[in-house]
């Protein structure tokens, strides 16, 4: 018996696998549909961080312990990715470069009524002088921008570490909140307990296994932020809300 074909099952066999594009823009429209609603279900960081509850918005871009920084953005940030706390190492930690800096600085000065450059022309003196004050400039530089690029983020999906390592090269490393899986904060030493700040150690299931914000402002809060993060991760996945 010859085989029958029917033709309105060949046709609704075509359309399936070759969908219109107006069925296309359909499916697009009820993805994001339903995507915006899942992002809708999510709680605002104040309901449920005492932490950013307390906390008004930085708008300093030179604090070290920056709470909702308003001026912040990086490149691999989500649409409704909120940066929750930018940190920078303590103020006090560079106080050290900066000391050198001046020492350096006004060495020419405590040196100008020793005649060990007599022998060379006048010219050549400034030219020494100058290029001396060229090379604290680039050294003051480079210390300023390592302190002021290496920064460590926490939003409210993952945390972030930035390794400002020159000019032309740095390290980012980055992990989701529902794998960390320990966070400790150390201060050590009477300096750190009087300024408070300190290191904050984060254990993670992710590539990168331990997260480290050395000298921190205010270590203490930054455990309890991520803790609050990591209570909140959960709930999200027992009432269905993740993303």
């Amino acid at each position: 018996m010859p085989d029958i074909f029917d033709s309105t099952q060949l046709e609704s066999e075509e359309t399936k696998n070759n969908p219109s594009k107006e069925e296309v823009l359909t499916a697009v429209k009820e993805k994001r549909a339903k995507s915006h609603e899942k992002k809708s279900t999510r709680k605002a960081v104040e309901e449920y961080s005492e932490v950013m509850s307390e906390m008004d918005a930085e708008t300093s871009p030179w604090a070290a312990f920056a709470a909702k920084p308003r001026w912040t953005a990086f490149s691999t940030q989500a649409p409704d990715e909120q940066i929750l706390l930018l940190l920078r190492k303590h103020p006090l930690t560079q106080v050290s470069w900066v000391v050198l800096a001046i020492i350096i600085a006004i060495i020419p000065i405590i040196f100008s009524g020793i005649p060990f450059l007599d022998f060379l022309p006048a010219t050549y003196h400034f030219a020494a002088i100058l290029g001396w004050y060229m090379l604290l400039s680039g050294y003051v530089i480079e210390s300023f921008l390592t302190w002021y690029f290496n920064v460590y983020i926490i939003t409210d999906e993952r945390i972030i570490d930035v390794d400002f390592l020159s000019l032309i090269y740095q390290n980012i490393s980055a992990a989701k909140i529902d794998n960390i899986e320990d966070v400790t904060a150390t201060k050590g030493g009477a300096l750190r307990s009087v300024f408070d700040f300190g290191t904050v150690q984060v254990q993670t299931a992710a590539e990168k296994t331990e997260f480290e914000f050395e000298d921190v402002p205010h270590p203490s809060q930054v455990t309890k932020l991520l803790n609050e993060l990591m209570l909140e991760e959960e709930r999200e996945k027992i009432e269905g809300r993740v993303n």
